[in-house]
């Protein structure tokens, strides 16, 4: 692809992992998930950052998506630096040394009857 579609920076405004689920796991494990698509053909070497209301950011969190391929992140499943906190509100932003494109998306089984939600990430112009 000449022209990979995309943006290099990436914002999700939104984010809370529920601390409990109703379901079996892993499928119902309430989570939040960035997806990101790299449809390029460089790999893409992506830096999370995660924000808080009442402390300093968590990460930065590193990992690739290799060229042409995507990448569904589980921010409840991220470890290294720290793990991020369920039952509590952040935000994130993704960083990318070439274009991506990230959606947004939140399993919340606290009861059930799951809700899924689902948006494309807040970017910004190169």
């Amino acid at each position: 692809m000449d022209n990979p579609i995309g943006k290099k920076k990436w914002a999700i405004a939104e984010g809370y992992i529920p601390s409990w689920s109703n379901g079996p796991e892993p499928e119902f494990l309430s989570h939040e998930t960035a997806c990101i698509l790299n449809a390029g053909e460089q790999d893409a070497h992506v830096v999370l950052t995660v924000f808080f209301s009442d402390r300093e950011p968590a990460g930065p969190y590193r990992f690739t998506v290799p060229a042409r391929r995507t990448k569904h992140l589980r921010f409840n499943e991220l470890k290294d630096p720290e793990p991020v906190p369920a039952g509590k509100d952040y935000a994130s932003l993704i960083e990318s040394d070439v274009p991506v494109v990230v959606q947004h998306t939140r399993l919340d089984s606290r009861q059930s009857e799951n809700a899924l939600i689902s948006t494309i990430a807040y970017s910004q112009n190169d």
